[in-house]
């Protein structure tokens, strides 16, 4: 055998085919088959064909591995080194393999739901207390900010909910939030909506729905008490307004009546006033011209005025006695509702038996005109 300066032999220059050869018997180990010891060279180029097909084998595979489909209801994000490329939609589509691009698939039509798994308690706008268990359902339209814009999606969406139902619950009375009223969830939705907004999430709410409502157990006869009061409160409200609506529109029309009638009392005495007055005013010029005549006529007037209501009679008989008779027609007139025609036809008296007359002195006429 040749040696080299160092005294060392040579080796033989088929370093590649002890390569192969090792490769290939590593190969049948993996696949069970025996080992190959020594060979030809023919035996080694047919190793070298195996390798280089299953190389072309995983290559093929690799290749195809990039390939996928999409459905209707789905949308797939394709990522390049983890780095947003584009969102393609349905139908069969390739990328390039792992690790180089990476397809997430969203469904972007299902509808998901969450709901509080524990009941909230949750004060209303009366300030009762209440549990509250909810469901949401929503979707995720644009699988791009579904998948980037937040980290943990579904313990965010809960928090907001439950957010927004408070918010909702607190603007309600009790009696809506055990009515499961229909403007909670319609306001929750509103604002959840609102903060999936500004949170920019890509999720789309389908709807707000209320599963249970009641008064926890350890504050229900509490609960109880507060609201017959409140009932109470209600009831004594109503009655007074009842009773304000009753009394003040009769109050009203009796201070409008009052002022109607001063102010007709005020006219009637301002035309009484002027009245006299225009009549004042007419006798004293009768009186300017004819002083005696005038003073005659007011006096005769004036006993007229008096003796028209007087029950009393006087008669002057004119006998020359010196006696006047006076006859009490009260008496006569009130003693039977029968009555009787004196020949002259001036009155009626009772069919009774005539008192007698009584005499009188007489009384100088002067002196009886001076008395009036």
């Amino acid at each position: 055998m040749a040696r080299n300066p160092w005294n060392r032999p040579y080796q033989a220059q088929n370093d590649l085919d002890d390569v192969l050869r090792n490769i290939q018997r590593r190969l049948s180990t993996f696949f069970g088959k025996p080992g190959v010891g020594g060979g030809t060279g023919q035996n080694s180029s047919g190793v070298g064909k195996g390798f280089l097909g299953f190389l072309i084998v995983i290559a093929v595979v690799w290749i195809g591995s990039g390939s996928y489909r999409v459905d209707a209801q789905e949308r797939a994000v394709i990522l390049r080194f983890g780095k947003y490329v584009e969102t393609t939609g349905p139908g069969y589509n390739w990328h390039m393999p792992w690790p180089i691009e990476t397809a997430i698939i969203v469904n972007v039509s299902q509808v998901n739901s969450i709901q509080d798994e524990g009941n909230s308690n949750m004060l209303t706008a009366d300030t009762n207390l209440v549990e509250v268990k909810w469901a949401v359902q929503y979707t995720q339209p644009d699988p791009l900010k579904f998948l980037f814009r937040v980290r943990n999606v579904e313990e965010t969406l809960s928090q907001l909910c439950e957010s927004a139902m408070r918010e909702a619950v607190g603007q309600s009375s009790l009696d809506q939030a055990l009515a499961f009223d229909p403007s909670i969830t319609d306001r929750a939705r509103v604002l959840l909506k609102q903060s999936l907004e500004s949170y920019g999430m890509g999720i789309s709410i389908v709807g707000v729905k209320l599963i249970e409502v009641g008064v926890p157990e350890a504050v229900q006869d509490a609960q109880r008490d507060a609201i017959k009061a409140d009932k109470d409160r209600q009831r004594y409200q109503q009655e007074a307004e009842i009773y304000r609506n009753d009394v003040l529109p009769r109050a009203r029309g009796a201070a409008a009546k009052e002022l109607q009638d001063a102010q007709a009392y005020k006219l009637q005495v301002i035309a009484l006033a002027e009245g006299e007055t225009a009549r004042f005013d007419q006798v004293l010029a009768q009186y300017e011209r004819a002083p005696a005549v005038t003073r005659e006529r007011m006096y005769l007037e004036a006993m007229e005025n008096i003796y028209k209501s007087a029950r009393k009679v006087f008669l002057d008989a004119k006998t020359g006695s010196g006696n006047m008779i006076y006859l009490p027609l009260d008496k006569l007139m009130s003693s039977s509702p029968q009555s009787i025609a004196l020949p002259n036809d001036t009155m009626t008296v009772a069919p009774v038996k005539i008192p007698d007359v009584q005499v009188l002195p007489p009384e100088d006429p002067s002196r009886a005109r001076s008395k009036y």
